[in-house]
């Protein structure tokens, strides 16, 4: 069965949501994997291609990243295209654009929010346009304009250094939101495009939350309650986004929790612990899971982690690389395709119940873009 025609089943033929555990019963596994068949699923932040190494190298889809798209069971993830200039984030568009024509049974880009549920009916992966940072801006506010126009639907305001527009999280100033900042906010609100706060510093993601008049996003981040980070957030700013109706996606990266071992990365139990903090600060109706992560698994060959040490030396000395990062990049439990359904798994063990999962593995993700994005 095609990918397509299992989405159209899905669709079609299987039970309600919240069916299948016995009332009072925590659901099981299987629970689990059925809810994530018939469930719309998204994830905060990943990537068709290659992610956060240059291995294999970024470029047009190989024949093992489309397997793993078609495996992976997700609707719709948010999609990096932005680079430090417009030229090379157009190209990064039209990539993407060009994948979804050239393959269509398999991927659609949304440019709206219905077109997430129709990804999911016609079995495709869903392509969110969104930037990690906002320098090809440069002084054009016009430039969202046009970027909106072609289609992005996500930007997050800065990376870990700083930028016209406030400071990221490396950056030890840590000022808000410039003058500049507030103007960009404002206009994204106008245009319907969802302010992203995940790699902004403390004071810039406090006053992104209260600039914004629609819904903050924190694609990809964690709990700095749980685990002293710069890459996680206060309880206090988590609170406040959700006070807003936003969402934070919890990431899978190793700034979960502390060292289980040389070089190692974090463990299903502090993915678990994170969530289960972020459910406690926020509610149930504001947390979600941004991997950071390519939908294709890490394979650690000799290629990827001759890469892996050039990059993170590359990240280094441009000040831009956070702490940890010479840790496993991914959870190996969860170094699959269909992560986010492993994390239902997680969560169903540990007594969640269904409808409380549905909205972890994307509906809360669902329900914000409705709130955030304009025809």
């Amino acid at each position: 069965m095609s990918r397509r025609e299992f989405g159209r089943t899905v669709a079609a033929g299987l039970p309600v949501l919240g069916g299948g555990a016995s009332a009072g019963q925590p659901p099981s596994a299987a629970d689990a994997r059925a809810l994530y068949a018939r469930a719309i699923s998204i994830d905060g932040l990943a990537n068709p291609g290659s992610m956060n190494v240059p291995w294999p190298p970024k470029g047009p889809l190989t024949e093992g990243q489309r397997f793993n798209i078609a495996k992976s069971g997700l609707t719709a993830i948010n999609a990096t295209v932005s680079a430090d200039r417009v030229e090379p984030t157009v190209a990064n568009i039209a990539l993407w654009t060009g994948e979804a024509a050239r393959y269509p049974t398999l991927l659609t880009v949304i440019r709206r929010h219905d077109d997430i549920a129709k990804a999911k009916s016609g079995g495709q992966l869903g392509i969110i346009l969104g930037f990690q940072d906002t320098e090809m801006l440069e002084r054009d506010l016009g430039r969202l304009d046009m970027f909106r126009r072609l289609g992005v639907l996500i930007i997050q305001l800065t990376y870990n250094t700083r930028n016209l527009i406030g400071d990221g999280c490396l950056e030890p100033g840590d000022a808000g939101l410039s003058v500049f900042g507030r103007d960009a906010v404002a206009r994204m609100n106008e245009l319907g495009i969802a302010v992203d706060l995940s790699h902004c510093g403390t004071r810039t993601t406090a006053t992104g939350i209260e600039a914004s008049t629609r819904p903050p996003l924190i694609t990809h981040s964690g709990c700095r309650e749980v685990y002293r980070h710069p890459r996680s957030k206060e309880d206090r700013e988590l609170k406040a986004m959700a006070d807003k109706g936003g969402v934070v996606g919890i990431y899978l990266m190793p700034f979960l929790g502390g060292h289980p071992g040389p070089g190692k990365g974090a463990t299903p139990e502090m993915l678990v612990r994170q969530i289960e903090h972020a459910i406690d600060v926020c509610g149930v109706d504001h947390v979600g899971i941004g991997s950071d992560l390519s939908v294709t698994p890490i394979e650690e060959s000799p290629e990827y982690l001759r890469a892996e040490r050039a990059f993170a030396e590359g990240r280094a000395k441009r000040s831009s690389a956070a702490p940890d990062e010479d840790r496993q990049l991914f959870i190996p439990e969860l170094n699959h395709p269909r992560r986010l359904e492993g994390v239902a798994e997680l969560l169903a063990r540990r007594g969640h119940p269904l409808p409380t999962i549905e909205k972890i593995i994307g509906g809360n993700f669902h329900r914000a873009f409705r709130d955030i994005w304009t025809d």
